[in-house]
């Protein structure tokens, strides 16, 4: 759906321009546009690189662990489905403990094994996501950011003067989001629960 939600902008864009008869515009836009995606994608390498080696040297150093046993009794709390010692809780840790360092990227392959672990344990109706897949996603996509490593990254690359100093409102907002959603998916469940 979104796929033809796109198309249908670009289309549109087009169209317009050429009834006003500015064509010239869009292809000037176009290749603009692709050479700052490409700039940027270039220098956001760099950083994304630098920000997992980070994260590799805090694996290795424990830190990692460290923050996975800090976060266990939450993650307990949140998926009380999921066996304690289930490859699942593992995804799902580190996949939460790379979103919580900024670390979007490296988030990504976790929360892909995480929700293929989930999957073997739907064992009613496996095209139906479980209360622990809703949970993790909900978690996944509004998770608190403590180091927004991206943002700073892209800030530094256009020069700001303080690429640092969204820290604390990136903090405040990523908090707000991550209890919104906790609350939405307890409440969209018990709703769905309390109906049937």
């Amino acid at each position: 759906m979104v796929n033809y939600i796109w198309m249908a902008m670009m289309v549109i864009g087009v169209l317009v321009a050429a009834i006003n008869g500015h064509v010239e515009v869009v292809t000037k836009a176009a290749l603009e546009g692709a050479q700052v995606a490409v700039k940027t994608s270039l220098d956001l390498i760099a950083i994304i690189t630098f920000w997992l080696g980070i994260m590799k040297l805090a694996e290795a150093a424990g830190l990692v662990q460290a923050l996975a046993r800090l976060v266990q009794p939450i993650t307990r709390f949140l998926f009380p489905s999921v066996p304690k010692d289930h490859p699942a809780m593992g995804a799902i840790v580190m996949n939460l403990s790379a979103n919580i360092l900024g670390l979007g990227n490296a988030a990504t392959p976790m929360g892909l094994i995480a929700m293929q672990e989930l999957q073997k344990l739907n064992r009613g109706n496996s095209k139906e996501a479980t209360d622990a897949m809703c949970t993790f996603l909900a978690l996944n996509t509004s998770c608190i950011t403590l180091i927004p490593t991206t943002i700073i990254g892209i800030r530094l690359i256009y020069g700001s003067a303080d690429p640092t100093e969204i820290v604390g409102t990136t903090i405040f907002a990523t908090t707000m989001g991550m209890t919104a959603a906790i609350c939405m998916d307890r409440l969209l469940r018990y709703l769905y629960y309390r109906r049937r």
